[in-house]
């Protein structure tokens, strides 16, 4: 009998370490690609968060170091989801990429979830190139950065500070410092500002006396009928097979109700002119987010700066569309700057 348990008890753990195999080795929201290699890397940001990420490198290469992309966004999201499908493909196509979860998120670490910060999202680009330069397969004078969505404007910012980035790609990008004090498309006066404090401060202290931190909510389970179009491509993306991923905010629960207080006194973008850098922004033209690069790209110096965009594109087809995102343009960029 004990020894039939045992082998009961065998078939079990193997049965589930199969199982595991098969459901966890890849879970992400994209097709995984055979000309390419992905191992799982950690490494701290200079607070002493705890960053994980996908590393993805082409399987047929020289011995010589190659470039490196450092990937993350959209803002809310996960590394299995957009940035691991734009890590991937520039992988293959020759470089060493790596998707991150920002501090807080996904697998990395911190003790709050889900909260942002423009201080510390901004210096998780910086730590990641950190990790870049102490591979031995890395040239670390080539190393460039992809931001996403609410992860472009941290991307500009951390590019305006860190000068060993050599070239940034900003997608779809969002403001997220003038979104949060200014409400889309600007709406919020002075007075919505200070009320919308009024509100997140009496939440700060609601979360002190209970102990726990209230979320603001993910994209809505079910939109209402007069949800606007963008938030209709928000839920294509984030609920639905596409791209739902278990431990993305935007799929789930969302941000930390008072995440977005930082952001609405603390301008991320106020050094982009100085960027010295090569840079391209890339945008739909029917993305309500337009003119956060519009603007964004007004600031930028030098005839190295460019902003493409892209015709019959929303804001969420940049997110894994590969018939709108122009990866010959981003690879052409990168080669060009990364050499």
């Amino acid at each position: 009998m004990t020894k039939i348990l045992i082998i009961v008890a065998v078939a079990i753990v193997m049965g589930a370490i199969i199982g595991w195999g098969r459901t966890h080795t890849w879970d992400k929201t994209f097709a995984q690609d055979p000309t390419v290699s992905v191992q799982r890397v950690h490494f701290k940001n200079r607070y002493g968060v705890p960053l994980v990420g996908d590393l993805y490198m082409p399987k047929k290469r020289s011995a010589a170091k190659l470039p490196a992309i450092v990937v993350a966004g959209p803002f809310g999201a996960v590394k299995e989801q957009a940035s691991g499908l734009y890590a991937q493909e520039m992988a293959r196509r020759g470089f060493i990429t790596l998707a991150f979860d920002p501090s807080f998120t996904g697998q990395s670490g911190g003790d709050v979830r889900r909260v942002a910060s423009p201080d510390i999202n901004t210096e998780d680009f910086s730590a990641a190139v950190d990790y870049l330069t102490t591979r031995a397969d890395v040239d670390p004078e080539k190393i460039g950065i992809i931001g996403i969505c609410g992860f472009g404007g941290m991307g500009l910012n951390a590019a305006a500070m860190d000068t060993r980035i050599r070239a940034t790609v900003t997608s779809t990008m969002y403001d997220m410092s003038r979104v949060n004090a200014n409400g889309y498309f600007d709406a919020m006066t002075a007075d919505d500002r200070y009320a919308t404090r009024q509100n997140l401060n009496a939440q700060r202290t609601a979360d002190a006396r209970s102990g726990k931190i209230a979320r603001a909510g993910g994209v809505p389970d079910v939109l209402p009928d007069d949800a606007p179009q963008f938030m209709k491509d928000y839920w294509a993306y984030y609920k639905t097979p596409r791209g739902f991923h278990k431990r993305s905010g935007n799929s789930t629960d969302g941000w930390n109700t008072t995440s977005s207080l930082s952001f609405m006194t603390m301008p991320i973008l106020a050094y982009s002119g100085e960027i010295r850098n090569a840079v391209l922004m890339l945008h739909g033209e029917n993305a309500h987010s337009l003119y956060f690069s519009e603007d964004a790209f007004k600031k930028l110096k030098g005839d190295n700066k460019e902003l493409m965009i892209i015709p019959n594109a929303n804001h969420v087809d940049l997110y894994d569309n590969f018939d709108k995102i122009p990866f010959d343009k981003i690879q052409t960029f990168f080669e060009t700057y990364l050499k």
